[in-house]
């Protein structure tokens, strides 16, 4: 697998991870509205189904924080990564980080 390879795999993989965030974090949002929304209602029924909802939602909001929390970690040994390997080869992370800037300094150039 090339390096080129690596890097468009991690992109998808990180741009999947931002999309299932905003969405877990956007249907929270609208149960915790939901629950506002429900608090009048006294009856029984809805007093047990909002608490089961309550529980669900905490379990939710736990999961979630987890799953930012091993993206985060996950980041981390990437850039360890990243770091042992222009460590190990500075010239060829000297030579990609010139061919980075030139390339930005043109697309910018014809802007």
């Amino acid at each position: 697998m090339s390096q080129n390879d690596i890097t468009d795999s991690q992109a998808t993989s990180a741009a999947n991870r931002d999309k299932l965030i905003d969405g877990l974090k956007s249907t929270i949002n609208e149960a915790e509205k939901w629950l506002e929304d429900s608090a009048d209602d006294v009856s029984e029924a809805a007093s047990a189904a909002r608490a089961r909802f309550d529980d669900t939602l905490r379990t939710a909001i736990s999961d979630l924080r987890k799953l930012e929390d091993s993206i985060l970690a996950h980041s981390r040994d990437a850039a360890d990564s990243v770091n042992v390997y222009v460590r190990d080869n500075p010239w060829k992370a000297v030579t990609i980080g010139a061919a980075v800037g030139l390339l930005a300094g043109v697309i910018l150039s014809r802007k």
